[in-house]
């Protein structure tokens, strides 16, 4: 191997590395959530995970090339990394084809079919009709295919790239006298490990021993390790796979190879503890093609029987190595806490629709915090606080998607009435609150903002705000307790509030522009405070849905409307009355603006 073919080895190894990322991106774009869909029914069950890695790894003849593509399915968060573990370990099983093929065609491999189902033979095609989507085509979702084909044609031509590069050690005696001068078990796994990681393929590698064996010149006693270590040196490529990728993508390739590291470890304890009772007479004799073939397929199929039942323990073992940031944790907690919203109890949908009003309600408490935070942000901002917002913000988000999700799968199933109107009022109620947390989150970039260029409401203008910001929180607070306590009467009272809050509005503009025109405020100040009274108009608003919807669930729609359409709003109505005290209770200070 000279300069050059190390310069083309380091080509391959890029080719590699950025086919792996526009396969991932590609992946994620085009799923949509139908391919997660997908591989979610083919790998829910461990056995079934195992057979698809063994088949595709079959048909494909690499398992490198398989375990690269679920390391890119974990990456683009198609695939759990608990999915993953069934498929590479059936990967394992499925390149032992290659061997006994080659047990059967030679060292060559040039049978027709052979060929033509490799990787490296069909990716050319591939890569055409990726280019020819990418740049003819305007559909974007095509678009996105052409891209999967081009990386996947890319990721094949590096490792191509790299395993050619390294093909000339193949006839060098010293490279290939590796295989032979150890007898040494543990040096033996060693060089096979060595070799394999070089060349990128344990088909390759498994073949070279083959190749090495028809001469006669090597036992069983010293191909067993080697086929052992060889197992392990195909871990090499998912492991680059794994480099410039998340988390769990770096798991896959970790729990890859957990696998073949406990397994050979199993293997070579209970085997050679075996021969050294029993003897094995075979272990003196020559090996030959066959005989590689049954040991490296036995070796597998036996490691994925043991492990499978300790499919856990690998992932667990992965997460010890590659430790959790505080967002993966964060995540793990927010995936257990919507676990009572299991798809089961749809099959009872009363009590699946209090589960989920129980998260429904837990929501409306989030939001109200948030906004809470977020109003104290306005007067004293502090970083963390305004942090704990955004947090907030998402895990709102986070329920508003759950929920909606399972109320959609609700809907299918036979309701009753009553249920089927709470359902609707919860569906609405939750798109609502979500709404509410946004304008909380807009608040806190006012904030931001403000405090970025150290500006300030003037004293008159900070006093107002104070009075409008405890008036939306109250509205707030009211809105939700009505909506906790499902009381249709009281919530009534919460259409005069919003149009107080309404008036408040009109009156803090009035008075920004008075004292604009004074020289007492500037004009980007008057900005942030527009931006930040049309948020709160807007979570009144919400508030008045909220409301609503509970009147809904009580009376038919058009009468929950009409009373919204109809209220008399007179003086001395109740309307009024209650209008009128709310007024009073958030009567800005100061002198009112005049028209």
């Amino acid at each position: 191997m000279d300069f050059f073919d190390l310069l083309t080895m380091i080509g391959g190894l890029a080719l590699f590395l950025y086919g792996m990322h526009l396969l991932s991106e590609g992946l994620e774009k085009l799923s949509g959530g139908r391919l997660e869909r997908v591989l979610e029914n083919l790998t829910n069950n461990r056995l079934k995970a195992v057979l698809l890695g063994a088949g595709v790894t079959a048909v494909i003849q690499s398992s490198s090339a398989t375990t690269v593509m679920v390391v890119g399915f974990v990456n683009s968060g198609i695939m759990k990394l608990s999915q993953a573990i069934g498929i590479i370990m059936g990967a394992n099983v499925g390149t032992t084809i290659t061997s006994w093929l080659l047990s059967l065609t030679g060292i060559e491999g040039d049978n027709f079919f052979l060929q033509l189902v490799k990787p490296t033979s069909f990716s050319p095609v591939l890569a055409v009709i990726g280019v020819i989507f990418i740049m003819f085509l305007k559909n974007g979702r095509k678009r996105d295919l052409g891209a999967i084909l081009v990386g996947f044609a890319i990721l094949m031509t590096g490792m191509d790239t790299m395993s050619s590069a390294m093909k000339p050690l193949s006839g060098v005696p010293w490279f290939t006298g590796m295989f032979t001068m150890f007898t040494n078990p543990i040096l033996g796994l060693l060089v096979g490990a060595l070799v394999t990681a070089v060349i990128q393929s344990s088909s390759a590698s498994v073949g070279i021993l083959q190749a090495l064996c028809m001469g006669g010149g090597i036992s069983y006693a010293a191909a067993v390790p080697i086929i052992l270590g060889q197992n392990i040196g195909t871990c090499a490529t998912a492991m680059m796979s794994g480099v410039g990728a998340s988390k769990n993508a770096r798991r896959a390739s970790i729990v890859h190879l957990l696998f073949n590291v406990i397994g050979t470890v199993i293997f070579m304890a209970a085997f050679y503890s075996l021969n050294a009772f029993l003897r094995f007479d075979f272990m003196e004799e020559a090996a030959d093609s066959a005989g590689i073939a049954l040991v490296h397929t036995g070796f597998n199929v036996l490691a994925t029987l043991v492990l499978l039942p300790f499919a856990n323990l690998l992932e667990r073992l992965s997460l010890i190595i590659i430790k959790p940031d505080e967002e993966e944790e964060r995540q793990a907690r927010e995936n257990e806490l919507f676990a009572k919203m299991d798809e089961r109890f749809l099959n009872t949908p009363s009590f699946a629709l209090e589960q989920v009003n129980s998260y429904v309600l837990k929501m409306a408490e989030l939001t109200k915090e948030s906004l809470n935070t977020a109003t104290y942000n306005l007067f004293v901002y502090d970083k963390k606080s305004a942090g704990d917002v955004e947090q907030m913000e998402n895990l709102v988000d986070r329920y508003d998607d759950e929920i909606s999700g399972y109320l959609v799968k609700l809907s299918s199933r036979n309701l009753s009435e009553p249920d089927s109107r709470k359902l609707n009022m919860l569906l609405h109620s939750v798109g609502d609150l979500e709404r509410i947390s946004d304008h909380a989150m807009n608040l806190v970039h006012c904030a931001s903002v403000m405090n970025k260029k150290e500006q300030h409401f003037s004293e008159k203008a900070a006093e107002e705000l104070k009075v409008f910001s405890q008036a939306v929180r109250d509205i707030v607070e009211t809105s939700v307790h009505v909506f906790e306590m499902d009381d249709a009467e009281a919530a009534k009272s919460i259409e005069p509030f919003e149009e107080a809050i309404d008036i408040l509005q009109k009156e803090m503009k009035k008075r920004h522009m008075k004292r604009l025109r004074k020289g007492k405020c500037t004009a980007e100040m008057g900005f942030v405070l527009s931006d930040i009274t049309n948020n709160y108009e807007r979570i009144a608003d919400h508030c008045s849905n909220l409301a609503i919807n509970v009147m809904q669930m009580h009376e038919d729609d058009t009468h929950a409307h009409e009373y919204v359409d109809n209220l008399d709003k007179g003086a001395g109505s109740a309307f009024d009355t209650m209008l009128q005290a709310h007024l009073k209770r958030y009567e800005l200070p100061g002198k009112a603006a005049k028209e």
